[in-house]
């Protein structure tokens, strides 16, 4: 089993950084992690939102596995509960692929060009949060996923 964090941007606050290489040894124990970032596209009063996400969704294109199941992090998408998003990964470790990835997107989100080549759109909530800050979410929930699954005690 495999995982990959596709995303916009680097993560440049420590205390990010510290908590993903937190949840990253976690999640060691159960899969393979990796994380693929991408140039985010400079936004200024004159650039066109439409033109940035479509920059950044052909970068993201360009990094996206063919194989892998891919699943995009979209206020569109569908909110699960944490049980539901285990049971989810399960059946996709199941019965679609050994590899799932992860796709988000920068500030302004994710382009159609890549939203369309995805294989689920899921929402962690109807709020609005950072981007670099959502790897964080991400990989909690994920590792949260793994617990369940193995019927492991984690705090709640």
């Amino acid at each position: 089993m495999r995982i990959t964090i596709l995303s916009v941007g680097n993560i440049k606050e420590k205390y990010l950084k510290d908590a993903i290489a937190e949840y990253s040894k976690r999640i060691s124990k159960y899969c393979k992690l990796e994380f693929i970032a991408v140039a985010d596209e400079p936004i200024s009063e004159n650039t066109n939102e439409e033109d940035i996400k479509r920059k950044e969704a052909i970068r993201l294109l360009a990094k996206l596995p063919e194989q892998a199941y891919k699943i995009a992090l979209n206020l569109k998408g569908e909110m699960l509960s944490s049980p539901d998003l285990a049971e989810k990964l399960s059946h996709i470790f199941s019965y679609n692929a050994s590899h799932i990835v992860f796709v988000i997107g920068g500030s302004l989100g994710l382009g159609k060009e890549i939203l369309d080549k995805m294989d689920y759109h899921l929402c962690f909530s109807k709020m609005t949060f950072p981007h670099q800050l959502m790897q964080v979410i991400l990989l909690e929930q994920i590792y949260r996923s793994f617990k369940i699954l193995n019927h492991e005690t984690y705090h709640k």
